[in-house]
């Protein structure tokens, strides 16, 4: 026998009437537990977010292995009725294993500090230090390599002074000022981003971008129209500073960038001299000097082909006329079929 959902349905699973839902007698009490106080912070129980499962863990403190039952019961629950295990994600785990936060934490402030020391400014090293920050930013918050690749324009906002990323499945990473300084540097290192891709929504190639990194310009990134949102948020970049917007980075390019950065071994991108304005926007036509007997030769010219290609109509025709008997008799064997 199986549920609607196509799982099967054994005899001893336990029928939550309230959620209509199938629940694995082996997971009875805690998930009872679990729905008991959704339905007291009047939050869904399914599909449960990763911020209701991480508050509800916190309210309720328990031994490791009494938590992991209790994630392993709201898991079982969620993929049996078709909906994603909300605990197998990083704001979750951050909850169950103490150490590994504190390795993430440290981490995270090791990456921050890289972000903050990349390039904002010349060509091409500017766009390549502003990209990689805001990487370096992103895996700072332990979110997976693969759900940064798969990041769009519109996965990432400024909420007042907190930049929030969310993920594919639902996720939210938030980054809030450093609690010392008042200050929050990853708010200005998505906005020197955004900041790129907004000046290409306007210019796009390379040639007016280059000038842009020497000698910025205010640039307003508030609104993307329905294309753009869809764009990846960050995008491979060649060594010639092109940015194809559709086309987002792997993770296995990710992965290297990051490590790379983290082991001081990225590549040094050398900021190139840039060409006045002047020099590329202006240019002269030469002069050219004709003989005396350029015109008599091309009016000749035109006589002489004229002749020779006056019998080049009927030939068109001719053609013509085949290329609709051949699709004539390509029809008749389409209809008699």
């Amino acid at each position: 026998m199986t549920s609607t959902s196509g799982e099967p349905i054994h005899h001893n699973d336990v029928h939550d009437a309230n959620l209509d839902l199938r629940i694995p007698a082996r997971y009875r009490h805690d998930w009872a537990l679990f729905a008991d106080w959704c339905a007291a912070a009047d939050r869904p129980p399914i599909p449960a977010a990763p911020e209701t499962l991480a508050l509800f863990l916190h309210e309720h403190p328990a031994a490791v292995a009494t938590q992991r039952r209790r994630l392993s019961a709201i898991n079982a629950v969620h993929t049996r009725h078709g909906y994603p295990a909300p605990g197998r994600t990083e704001t979750v785990r951050r909850h169950l294993d103490a150490a590994r936060t504190q390795r993430l934490d440290r981490l995270g402030s090791l990456l921050m500090q890289k972000a903050g020391e990349l390039p904002v400014l010349g060509w091409p090293s500017g766009l390549f230090g502003r990209r990689d920050a805001l990487l370096l930013v992103l895996a700072a918050t332990g979110m997976s390599f693969t759900d940064i690749t798969r990041l769009r324009r519109r996965d990432i906002r400024l909420d007042r002074d907190v930049l929030v990323a969310t993920t594919r499945a639902g996720e939210r990473f938030r980054l809030g000022p450093d609690p010392e300084a008042g200050d929050n540097p990853a708010v200005a290192i998505y906005q020197r981003w955004a900041e790129i891709q907004a000046f290409l929504d306007l210019y796009p190639g390379t040639h007016l971008l280059r000038h842009h990194l020497t000698d910025p310009v205010e640039i307003s990134t508030d609104r993307l129209d329905t294309e753009q949102a869809r764009q990846p948020l960050l995008c491979p970049i060649d060594r010639w500073g092109h940015l194809p917007h559709n086309q987002p980075m792997t993770p296995q390019s990710v992965s290297t960038l990051v490590r790379a950065h983290l082991s001081g071994r990225a590549p040094t991108r050398r900021t190139l001299p840039v060409p006045q304005r002047n020099d590329v926007d202006t240019w002269v036509e030469p002069e050219i000097e004709l003989d005396s007997g350029y015109y008599e030769r091309g009016t000749a010219a035109r006589r002489r082909d004229h002749a020779d290609l006056g019998d080049l109509a009927d030939v068109f025709d001719e053609i013509e006329q085949r290329a609709d008997a051949l699709l004539d008799e390509l029809l008749t064997v389409l209809e008699e079929r």
